[in-house]
């Protein structure tokens, strides 16, 4: 497998992710409420699956690995912009979480400022997915040869391995801090 493979792999479950987000979407429309317990999975999914752990792994591993190679500058533009994007979405998950807090202490409000949101993230991720699957993963691999693929490939592995322990000596942390 490149180390392509389990990005690609990601983003196919973050497509589902998001197909079930529009299936909510309609029933914001239809019923004008939204149950806020789902909108919490929702950015801890968005959080920890999709941005620590997808988008850490191509900025903290992917990316920090191309920035060491002399890419072509359109290449160069595009990883920026990925980066910009990855930004962008973790500013629109901010905003879910600040409406989503909002509508539970009973501003009804807030649940056009849910549903914009969620309609932001349904829109914006297909195509930030595209962009990756195809235009920048394929051109990112002439960057690296085999031996330099296999070796993001297994720091991905370790990268993955890490993450349940750091979410969760996380959510202690929060809760400790609360003493």
């Amino acid at each position: 497998m490149q180390a392509r493979g389990p990005l690609m792999i990601e983003h196919r479950l973050i497509e589902r992710m998001l197909s079930v987000i529009k299936g909510v979407l309609s029933k914001i429309e239809s019923k004008q409420e939204v149950d806020p317990v789902f909108v919490d999975i929702a950015v801890d999914f968005i959080r920890v699956y999709a941005d620590r752990t997808h988008h850490g792994k191509e900025e903290d591993v992917f990316f920090r690995e191309l920035s060491k190679k002399a890419l072509k500058p359109e290449d160069s533009q595009i990883m920026k912009e990925l980066i910009e994007e990855h930004v962008f979405g973790r500013q629109t998950t901010k905003a879910l979480v600040e409406a989503n807090t909002r509508y539970r202490n009973g501003d009804q409000t807030a649940l056009t400022d849910i549903a914009a949101t969620l309609k932001t993230l349904t829109d914006f991720y297909p195509r930030h997915i595209d962009k990756e699957d195809k235009i920048f993963f394929p051109k990112s691999r002439a960057y690296f040869t085999d031996k330099e693929d296999q070796a993001i490939l297994a720091e991905f592995w370790e990268f993955d391995r890490k993450m349940i322990h750091e979410k969760y000596e996380s959510l202690i942390e929060g809760f400790e801090s609360q003493k």
